[in-house]
């Protein structure tokens, strides 16, 4: 399995570069998590648009969906070329449905509703979801297949429910968007210790830490997260491969 960081940043993008994102890639089957701000544009880097098979949304905010328009777009001049042969699939919560039913365009893409009860057989992998603490409904996702698993948090408060979602993973991808004062301040994010603790508790075996704020110093995110964590952690780093 190989996981490669698309983008890092929560909100909007730094200069450049893309809102957190990941592509996930085994047996040639690539799913992009989540289509944010400057998304699409960057992960072209990594592959072509039409050689992704599938596209899952964490929740609806725009730092997680604002380049579906344009995926959209890109889809249908893909269609129109015939070099993309099927609708491509955008997994989704329907708790939203106004924002739900945006997914499906004119054919060339299609929202497929995902449910945090159950279990989604994508390509080679099982995912399964966990609700995450958050202003907006939004889903935690774990992959697993061959008996490894990528767990990525999404956009969340501390949660203890996520300890025995993310327990034994072989990578833990955890949002780390405050920096230690701003807890019990700033709703609905953790902070570099809370992504460590969650790594710690879980007994996952190694912690990449993402949505990170464009402000501060970043380094205290990181050795906040160190404190709390006797793994190897690090920030997720643009285009880097990750192999598990």
């Amino acid at each position: 399995m190989k996981i490669i960081p698309i983008g890092v940043w929560g909100g909007y993008p730094n200069k450049n570069e893309a809102t957190s994102a990941f592509l996930i890639e085994q047996d040639g089957f690539r799913c992009l998590v989540d289509c944010g701000s400057g998304v699409l544009g960057a992960v072209q880097n990594y592959t072509e648009l039409r050689e992704l098979n599938a596209v899952i949304i964490s929740h609806y905010h725009p730092d997680h969906v604002a380049d579906i328009g344009v995926l959209q777009h890109a889809a249908m001049v893909g269609m129109q070329l015939k070099e993309w042969n099927t609708p491509l699939h955008i997994y989704a919560h329907d708790k939203d449905l106004e924002e739900f039913n945006k997914l499906s365009y004119k054919g060339v893409t299609e929202g497929r509703a995902i449910q945090a009860s159950e279990t989604l057989e994508l390509g080679p992998w099982q995912v399964t979801f966990c609700e995450t603490i958050h202003p907006v409904y939004c889903l935690a996702m774990r992959f697993t297949a061959n008996g490894q698993t990528v767990v990525f948090t999404a956009d969340t408060a501390w949660k203890d429910e996520l300890v025995d979602f993310s327990r034994g993973a072989n990578l833990l991808v955890a949002e780390s968007n405050l920096y230690e004062k701003y807890i019990g301040i700033i709703g609905g994010h953790m902070s570099g210790s809370q992504a460590g603790k969650l790594a710690e508790q879980s007994g996952a075996k190694q912690l990449l830490l993402t949505h990170l704020p464009q402000y501060g110093e970043l380094n205290e995110i990181l050795e906040s997260a160190k404190s709390t964590y006797t793994g190897e952690v690090e920030f997720a780093v643009i285009g880097k491969t990750y192999h598990i």
